[in-house]
């Protein structure tokens, strides 16, 4: 026996196959890493385009809502007829305990704003009567009042006595020119059908025209109304308690009040009081309403 006989024989290792083999498994490894990161980035991208777009059918949905909220607002608009003349005129007949906070002379960037969050927060709906030289120095804040359900009457434009007595046609154009200036400020054809003298509707050496100009405005569609209690915050009282006891002195025993009251801007003593005010007449068993329950 030869000796080579015995010695094992390794067989030859094919280094080119070898280095192409591994250079295929990295190559697949590579395909699969890749196909796994696009398949978890699409589900990703996919979530995402799914949560945008429900957030868009959200908002979609909430842009109608408040559309046909407005919708609703713009259908109920006060309408003045025979029957609403009716009630009106027969306002303190009520059978039921009922007040009307009204404002006049706004609105006001300093004191109508605090008022308006007070009446939210205690789900009042109030009535504003506003003057037109005002509506158009803040169209936004009458805006607001008018979206979130208070009644915008009309309380003429310039509040110059002078002015506005100057002749009965002069008490018309000054109830026009702010019932655009309305129009202006809420987008829509909004008309109150609802003014108050400034000074009150009797009374004065303006009394006779003031007496001429209830017809003309009646024959324009429009009605008036003064108050028959009061807080004399545009009258002299200087402090919260003078108010306060001037609202409980006015009101009194009355079934129906409407209370005069002022939201220009240096009136902040009439934010102030206004929680006491209304906690008085609920404790007297009072409903708030506006003149939306009149105007309809």
């Amino acid at each position: 026996m030869l000796y080579y006989d015995l010695v094992e024989v390794k067989p030859k290792v094919n280094k080119k196959k070898v280095i192409i083999t591994v250079i295929i498994v990295l190559v697949i490894i590579t395909a699969i890493i890749i196909s796994i990161f696009y398949h978890n980035h699409n589900k990703i991208v996919t979530g995402k385009n799914n949560t945008l777009k429900n957030q868009t059918v959200a908002v979609s949905a909430e842009n109608y809502a408040n559309k046909q909220k407005h919708v609703a607002k713009v259908n109920f608009l006060p309408v003045y007829n025979e029957e609403s003349k009716a009630r009106l005129d027969n306002i303190y007949n009520s059978k039921e305990k009922t007040v009307y906070l009204t404002f006049d002379d706004g609105p006001s960037k300093t004191v109508t704003p605090l008022i308006l969050d007070l009446l939210k927060k205690e789900n009042i709906k109030a009535t504003f009567f506003v003057l037109g030289s005002r509506v158009e120095l803040n169209p936004s804040i009458v805006r607001r009042e008018y979206e979130e359900g208070h009644f915008i009457a009309n309380h003429g434009y310039s509040h110059m006595y002078a002015k506005i007595y100057s002749s009965t046609n002069a008490v018309l154009d000054e109830y026009n020119k702010t019932k655009q200036a309305i129009i202006n400020a809420v987008g829509i054809e909004y008309d109150g059908h609802l003014f108050r003298f400034p000074g009150g509707s009797t009374g004065g050496k303006y009394h006779s025209l003031k007496k001429e100009s209830k017809n003309l405005l009646n024959e324009n569609q429009v009605g008036y109304i003064d108050w028959n209690a009061l807080s004399s915050d545009a009258a002299g009282a200087k402090t919260k308690e003078a108010l306060l006891e001037n609202i409980k002195h006015t009101v009194g025993e009355k079934q129906t009040v409407v209370i005069l009251m002022h939201d220009a801007g240096d009136k902040i003593l009439t934010y102030e009081v206004l929680p006491e005010i209304i906690q008085y007449l609920r404790e007297k068993g009072y409903n708030f309403k506006n003149f939306y329950n009149i105007m309809k």
